[in-house]
C-alpha cells in the first residue's frame, strides 16, 4: 500500500521523465534516450495507478489488468506488422482511441458518478470538466477517423467543401456549446448526449475540408486535442498524472502545429478550424508545356557519377518502396567517387513530421549529411544534380503562384539545380491533388518505376 506522499512523488518522477522524453525527441541523436525515458515514465505511472486501484477496489483491478493485457497484445501485434509508410495513419488511429476513451470515461462518470469518486449530484466544477473533456474527445475521435481515412487513401485527400460550410460548422459549434452549458447548469442526460453527438459530427465537418498538403498539421493538432481531452478527464477523476501527461501532450502538439504552420506559411487558425478563410474549390493548373523528358537508370548513373555535388530529396514514394537502404548504398558509392552528397528534408515531407528523418535514420544515414529545408535551400543553385525520390508537393514551384492550393508554402527549391532528376511511378499528381510543372522543365529528367528497383539499378551503373 502506498501513502499519498509516495503516490505524489512517483507521479512527479514520471512527469519529469515525460518532460525529459520530449526534450530528447527534439533531436535525432537523443531520440532513443527520449523514447526510453518516456517508456520509464509511463511504466511508473501505470504501475502506481494499478497499486492505488488495487488498494481501493481489491480484486476488481484484475479486470483492469486483463484489459491492459488484451490491449497490449493487440498493440504489439499491430506495431510489429505495420509498415513505416503506414505510421502516419497509425498515429491518427491511436489519436482516435484516446479521444474515444475520454468520451467513454465521461459517459461512465455521468451514468454512475459515485463509481468515479464523484459526489451525487455531480458538483458544478466536475460538470464543467466533463463537458470540456467530452466535446474535445468526441471531436478528436471523429476527426482522427477522417484523418486516418485520408492518410490511408480510403477517403480522397482533396478538400471536401460545400457552400456555406463555415456557417454550418459555426452553427454546430454554437449548438454544441449551448448544450454543454445546459449540462453544466442542470447536469441532465439530454443536453449531454446532444452535445456529444454534435461534437462527433463537428469533428468530421472540421477535417474533411482540409486538403492533403495540410494533413501533417492536422495530425499534430489532433495529437494536441487528444492531450487536452485526457487532461480534462484527469480533472474529473482527480488524477494528477493524467492532468500532467495530457497537458504535456496538448501543449507540445499545439506548439508543433504552430511551428509547422509557420514553416508552411499557413494560417494556424485557418487550418485547425477546417480551412476557414480559404478559397473554396481553388485549384491551380499544371505547366503549360506537357512534354516530359524521360531517361533510364543507366542515364542517371552516368549523370550522378560525373557530378561534383548531388542533393537527394526523399519523399513518400521512397517510403512506399522502402528504398532508404538502397539510397544509402548508392550515396556511399557516389562518395567513393568523390561526389559531395547531401539529403534535403522538408518539414512536412511524407505524411507526418519527421517521417523522412526516421527513414534515413533507419538506414543509418549520418546525421551530418541530412539538412533541413532552411539550411539546404541556398545550396540548390550551385548543385549539379537534385535527385528527387518520390517527393511532389514539397518541390512544386506552384507554391509561388496565387490560386494554388499550396500557395505560399515554402518548398525545397530543387528547380534551381543545374539538372533535376525525378523518380516516380507515374505522372500522377501529389497528395495536394495538383500537377507539378517542375516535371516538365527542360532540365528535368523523369525516371519511372519503383524507387527501390530504380535506385538499385542506378547503384549498379555507378559501379
Amino acid at each position: 500500500m502506498l501513502t499519498i506522499n509516495q503516490v505524489v512523488l512517483s507521479y512527479l518522477v514520471a512527469s519529469v521523465c515525460f518532460i525529459l522524453a520530449l526534450k530528447g525527441l527534439s533531436h535525432p541523436t537523443t531520440a532513443r534516450r527520449g523514447n526510453v525515458l518516456g517508456i520509464i515514465g509511463m511504466l511508473i505511472a501505470v504501475v502506481v495507478t494499478l497499486i492505488v486501484a488495487f488498494d481501493a477496489a481489491g480484486f476488481g483491478v484484475l479486470r483492469i489488468v486483463l484489459g491492459i493485457a488484451v490491449g497490449g497484445t493487440i498493440g504489439t501485434i499491430i506495431s510489429r506488422r505495420v509498415q513505416m509508410t503506414q505510421m502516419p495513419e497509425l498515429v491518427a488511429a491511436m489519436h482516435s482511441l484516446v479521444g474515444l476513451t475520454a468520451v467513454l470515461i465521461a459517459v461512465a462518470a455521468v451514468h454512475n458518478p459515485q463509481a468515479m469518486g464523484l459526489a451525487l449530484p455531480i458538483p458544478t466544477g466536475n460538470r464543467l470538466e466533463l463537458f470540456i473533456g467530452t466535446f474535445i474527445g468526441a471531436i478528436t475521435f471523429s476527426g482522427s477517423v477522417i484523418a486516418f481515412g485520408k492518410l490511408s487513401g480510403k477517403i480522397k485527400s482533396a478538400p471536401v467543401v460545400f457552400k456555406g460550410q463555415h456557417i454550418v460548422n459555426l452553427l454546430l459549434a454554437l449548438v454544441m456549446l449551448g448544450s454543454g452549458i445546459a449540462f453544466f447548469v442542470c447536469g441532465s442526460w439530454t443536453p449531454f448526449l446532444v452535445m456529444m453527438a454534435i461534437a462527433f459530427v463537428l469533428g468530421v465537418t472540421m477535417i474533411i475540408p482540409i486538403g492533403g498538403a495540410d494533413m501533417p498539421v492536422v495530425i499534430s493538432m489532433l495529437n494536441s486535442y487528444s492531450g487536452w481531452a485526457a487532461a480534462g478527464i484527469g480533472f474529473s477523476l482527480n488524477n494528477a498524472m493524467l492532468i500532467i501527461a495530457g497537458s504535456l501532450v496538448g501543449s507540445s502538439g499545439a506548439i508543433l502545429s504552430y511551428i509547422m504552420c509557420r514553416a508552411m506559411n499557413r494560417n494556424f487558425l485557418s487550418v485547425i478550424l477546417g480551412g476557414f478563410g480559404a478559397e473554396e474549390g481553388a485549384m491551380a493548373s499544371g505547366g503549360a508545356d506537357k512534354t516530359v523528358k524521360s531517361g533510364s537508370p543507366e542515364d542517371v548513373a552516368f549523370i550522378l557519377g560525373n557530378a561534383e555535388s548531388v542533393i537527394i530529396v526523399p519523399g513518400y514514394g521512397l517510403a512506399v518502396a522502402r528504398a532508404q537502404h538502397a539510397v544509402k548504398e548508392m550515396a556511399d558509392k557516389l562518395r567513393a567517387k568523390g561526389v559531395l552528397v547531401k539529403y534535403a528534408i522538408h518539414p512536412v515531407a511524407g505524411r507526418m513530421p519527421g517521417h523522412m528523418n526516421v527513414l534515413l535514420a533507419e538506414a543509418e544515414v549520418p546525421y551530418d549529411q541530412v539538412f533541413e529545408m532552411e539550411d539546404i535551400n541556398s545550396e540548390f543553385g550551385t548543385a549539379d544534380v537534385a535527385l528527387i525520390l518520390g517527393a511532389n508537393d514539397v518541390v512544386n514551384p506552384l507554391a509561388a503562384e496565387k490560386g494554388s492550393p499550396i500557395y505560399g508554402m515554402p518548398i525545397l527549391e530543387a528547380y534551381k539545380a543545374r539538372t533535376v532528376i525525378v523518380n516516380k511511378r507515374s505522372m500522377a499528381s501529389g497528395y495536394a491533388g495538383i500537377e507539378n510543372p517542375l516535371f516538365y522543365m527542360d532540365k528535368t529528367m523523369m525516371v519511372f518505376g519503383d524507387a527501390k528497383k530504380v535506385i538499385e539499378e542506378i547503384g549498379k551503373g555507378i559501379e
